[in-house]
């Protein structure tokens, strides 16, 4: 499914039922962009991700980051996250989002994908740290990548292109419903930093 480069008059809904997915297009320029990859790619503490799969420990290629107002934990794949105080060009891009959207976001997940080569399994954002059916706003930086969903039930695949600059946003019943991924590539050579702001409860 092709969808415009741009950025767009009103958000694109991606997903035909049980859920919420719109694609905002690129909000941010290309030239803007290159810029924001460079800083977030020399001033986040990137770390390999870490997760514990059938009582052994794996760390991947893929690095991450977690960010947030306040040191929350954040538990996923059985490994405890404590967020870091936001840096300035998150800060910036987090308003952006925020401004782009209407919604509030005390949180940003990030993943740096050295090449094509790395990517992401079918999974769901529902650990039980996130706001129920609160939005989860993704904004891209360096190389376009695919992106899928697929339906739990019907198995139904919607899948687009993600470019540098673009914004995409899951709410609702989106997490229970859908799973989503980043397929691996022989294509892509270059790096791509995905931010991913959102709503951690604060009980």
């Amino acid at each position: 499914m092709d969808l415009f480069e741009q950025a767009l008059d009103e958000p694109i809904s991606i997903i035909s039922q049980d859920g919420d997915v719109n694609y905002y297009g690129e909000i941010i320029s290309q030239a803007e962009s290159d810029l924001y990859f460079d800083s977030l790619l020399t001033e986040i503490d990137w770390r390999f991700d870490q997760a514990v799969i059938l009582g052994k420990h794996i760390e991947t290629k893929r690095k991450v980051a977690w960010y947030a107002d306040q040191p929350f934990s954040y538990t996923y794949s059985n490994i405890t996250k404590h967020a870091l105080p936001w840096t300035q060009t998150l800060d910036v891009l987090k308003t952006i989002v925020e401004n782009k959207t209407g919604g509030k976001y005390n949180s940003c997940l990030l993943n740096l994908y050295h090449n094509g080569s790395e990517g992401m399994a079918w999974h769901s954002d529902g650990e039980k740290d996130l706001k129920k059916n609160g939005a989860i706003a993704s904004l891209s930086f360096g190389a376009s990548r695919r992106f899928a969903f697929k339906h739990k039930n019907t198995k139904e695949v919607v899948s687009l292109d993600l470019k540098a600059g673009s914004l995409l946003v899951m709410k609702g019943e989106t997490q229970q419903n859908w799973l989503h991924r980043l397929p691996p590539t022989k294509k892509v050579q270059d790096a791509r930093i995905n931010l991913t702001f959102r709503t951690i409860n604060r009980a």
